[in-house]
């Protein structure tokens, strides 16, 4: 058993919660003696090329395991390592230890994907929901383990209960924890204690901001595919992604016919793919009331609670703490896009945009220079995964460069 900081490391002696979905404690056991990988090592663009190509055959029913599969192709995985070319030897820090959110079904693949490409040893808790794309993502890993052994001691994947000995034995092992899934999360995990040379990475509570040029909405030839864009951004994750407006922001001439054309549009998708709740309703509603018992606000007619538009008179820095999810929007109309300037704490992850305002943005975060934004991106890429995530170079971040003079 491997060694930390010349003491033993022991097992709980109850693993019965603990399931292992990818790997066993045979694997545990071999992945704290096998050696590190070189950044982008030719064996791990290898394996995620040939995960990429089963999930693209088993898992065309789901949008998101797709988008996972056509990520991690090996040309797109090639054009990645171009751009660290100068890091000749970078090698995975050790064992990466990924505690991943419950509500965001694939970014557990995303995250093992980059803890893989930094050359680490990963151990990977599941969400505890059973989504059936972590079945097939999980299914198509152990295909490829198959065909190339060698990869065993590198991916392990498991669920468990919220046990503290489960994670105080992970979180010893590591060198290298990454925490998604939000402020709670991070103080509950952060109870297990860490090697004294580990790091820790945390992707915190966040939200996020969409800014639409009304001209260009009116003008565009496709509404309906801007549309799909902002349902993908949105309703997809029911706004439980970080990545998800919470709140539009529009630019422009003629604001009030672009709102209309967009929201009807918007309107047609989300009856045609969503299902709310009667819970995700009333929930509704009962932040629509908590936000208007202290605010000055509007909520905009709609033809039922599929989508709820609540009108603001002012950016305030604590309006985002009056946010919800299931299609709950706050809107404003913004004479110069300074206006933000309040919503962009530190708590604002990304920027998605539509029509012609990108330099706008460039400008604003030039002279602002807010204490947030990590991202600016198109309408409908906001989910995107991109191994620069939340300001941290998550492969620099995972791996370890040798000094050779």
């Amino acid at each position: 058993m491997q060694k930390s900081e010349d003491a033993a490391i022991h097992m709980p002696q109850d693993f019965s919660e603990l399931t292992f979905v990818v790997g066993d404690l045979s694997s545990l056991e071999k992945m704290q003696t096998v050696s590190s990988l070189p950044i982008f090592s030719n064996q791990v663009i290898e394996f995620l090329s040939e995960l990429s190509s089963i999930l693209l055959k088993n898992g065309r029913s789901f949008s998101d395991v797709v988008t996972f599969a056509f990520w991690c192709r090996k040309a797109a995985l090639l054009k990645e390592r171009d751009k660290y070319k100068n890091c000749s030897l970078c090698f995975g820090r050790g064992i990466a230890f990924h505690s991943t959110p419950s509500n965001v079904p694939v970014n557990f693949a995303f995250s093992f994907a980059a803890g893989l490409l930094a050359g680490n040893k990963n151990i990977v808790r599941l969400p505890a929901r059973d989504f059936e794309q972590v079945q097939i993502i999980c299914s198509a890993v152990k295909m490829v383990l198959q065909k190339m052994p060698e990869m065993i001691p590198y991916i392990i994947m498991v669920k468990y209960p919220s046990k503290k000995e489960i994670t105080d034995y992970f979180s010893s092992i590591c060198l290298s924890r990454i925490v998604w899934g939000g402020d709670e999360t991070i103080a509950h995990i952060r109870n297990s204690p860490l090697p004294p040379k580990a790091k820790e990475i945390t992707f915190a509570d966040r939200h996020s901001v969409a800014i639409l040029d009304a001209d260009a909405v009116l003008h565009t030839a496709d509404i309906m595919r801007v549309a799909e864009n902002f349902y993908n951004d949105t309703f997809f994750t029911d706004q439980n992604a970080c990545t998800s407006p919470r709140i539009l922001v529009w630019l422009g001439k003629n604001i009030s016919d672009a709102q209309s054309y967009f929201w009807n549009a918007v309107y047609q998708v989300v009856k045609k793919k969503y299902e709310l709740s009667p819970v995700q309703a009333v929930g509704k509603l009962a932040a629509f009331y908590r936000v208007a018992s202290c605010k000055k606000v509007e909520l905009v007619p709609t033809q039922d609670n599929l989508i709820m538009r609540i009108r603001v008179s002012s950016l305030d820095v604590d309006l985002m703490d009056f946010k919800y999810n299931s299609g709950f929007f706050f809107e404003y109309e913004a004479t110069a896009l300074s206006d933000i300037l309040p919503l962009c704490s530190v708590k604002c992850q990304t920027i998605t945009y539509y029509g012609s305002v990108s330099e706008k943005i460039k400008d604003f975060l030039n002279i602002s220079v807010p204490n947030g934004v990590d991202r600016v991106v198109p309408l409908g890429k906001s989910m995107d995964f991109s191994l620069i995530w939340d300001g941290y170079d998550l492969i620099r971040e995972l791996s370890r460069e040798i000094l050779l003079c």
